[in-house]
């Protein structure tokens, strides 16, 4: 006979069956109608069966008929499982409180996030969400719907377009858009633009207010580049000048350059150092007896300990040493001159500032001397030469 149905939700009892009339007991049992299964002979007058529990107390009749006796092998199914349980009272309170503080933990907002923001600082997002309910260890049950609090965060936030809330588990994304606004531009007084050094005029962009000059000029430094004034007589007017003026600057300069260079290149060997680190003093604990190396180059980082916002004066250092090899490299008087002419193109660039260029560029006079090469060059280069004049008194 087949388990029945629900048989381990209702509970049921491994028997040992033996002595008396074992045939005779079976088939009283099936008359009777109890539910037993996976029936199995073991010995004359022994066998083994399976029976539902609400049947176990209808056996006594039987067996007195029969001469039969029976032992329980095994209990199953949930009657038993929770009898079980309910004897491990605290094994039950420690589930039950466990699943409670799960459930407790899992309904608290543990962590905001703002993202999208670049000119609205985070602070004031955070702080409109917390009049909005939107905070650390808030219940989420407490929550608006998330709807509802997008719309009360972007009339909060007059600087934003859009604002989205997004709930995931215990965490809050607020996304926010940020309204697009042009830049204030700063307000400047009238002024006029003038030479900041002497030079040959060679582009000339005046964005607003008058040119003074004409490409091909030479000016000296402070001269009128661009006017701030504006017609005549009556209809004259003062603007803030503004544009750029481009020109020639001659530069001299001495260069000197090494004939031999020095090239320092890895081995791939290195070796490790610890240090433990007290105040501003280093003791080295490992590292000894490895070998030295004629060159090397060592790095490392120092952590030190901290309590919170509180750095202690203790720490450690890992050092890593690598050997390294010198190269000398002798350049001829060519390779040097181009290496001295490069270093000052790129020097002078540096100084001169954005969009400067050099147009040309004269070696006056080469020495080598003393294992290094002296020159000196002419360098022409085309730099903006404008500088802004103020004025405080319009005439």
């Amino acid at each position: 006979m087949r388990a029945p149905m629900l048989a381990d939700l209702r509970g049921y009892v491994v028997l040992s069956l033996r002595g008396g009339r074992v045939e005779e007991f079976l088939n009283e049992a099936a008359r009777e109608g109890l539910r037993l299964w996976d029936v199995r002979l073991t010995a004359p007058g022994q066998g083994k069966l399976k029976l539902d529990l609400d049947d176990f107390f209808r056996l006594r009749p039987i067996l007195k008929r029969t001469g039969c006796r029976v032992h329980v092998e095994k209990r199953c199914g949930f009657p038993f499982v929770l009898k079980r349980v309910l004897r491990r009272k605290v094994f039950l309170l420690g589930a039950a409180g466990f699943l409670i503080g799960l459930f407790l933990l899992t309904s608290l907002v543990w962590r905001v996030e703002v993202t999208g923001t670049e000119k609205l600082a985070n602070e004031t997002v955070l702080a409109a969400a917390r009049q909005e309910g939107i905070y650390l260890h808030q219940w989420t049950f407490r929550l608006k719907g998330l709807d509802e609090l997008a719309r009360g965060l972007l009339a909060r936030l007059p600087d934003a377009t859009w604002v989205g809330v997004e709930r995931k588990g215990t965490t809050i994304r607020i996304r926010v858009v940020e309204t697009t606004r042009p830049e204030d531009k700063p307000l400047v007084s009238p002024r006029h633009l003038v030479a900041k050094k002497n030079a040959l005029v060679t582009k000339i962009y005046a964005e607003k207010g008058r040119p003074m000059v004409l490409p091909n000029t030479y000016v000296r430094k402070g001269q009128l580049l661009v006017s701030g004034e504006l017609g005549e007589g009556e209809n004259r007017k003062w603007v803030p000048a503004t544009g750029k003026v481009f020109g020639l600057v001659w530069y001299e300069s001495t260069i000197t350059v090494p004939m031999e260079q020095v090239h320092r290149t890895y081995t791939g060997d290195s070796i490790e150092k610890s240090y433990l680190i007290v105040g501003k003093r280093a003791l080295q604990i490992t590292g000894y007896r490895k070998g030295q190396y004629a060159h090397s180059v060592a790095t490392g980082t120092p952590k030190m300990l901290s309590i919170g916002r509180f750095r202690l004066p203790f720490g450690w250092l890992k050092e890593t040493v690598r050997e390294s090899e010198e190269q000398v490299y002798a350049l001829s008087a060519a390779e040097a001159e181009a290496a001295g002419l490069k270093r000052a193109r790129d020097d002078l660039l540096l100084r001169t500032g954005e969009g400067a260029r050099v147009a040309g560029e004269k070696v006056l006079a080469r020495e080598a001397k003393d294992g290094k090469l002296h020159l000196k060059v002419h360098f022409e280069v085309e730099e903006e030469i404008t500088s802004q004049l103020a004025l405080v008194e319009a005439p």
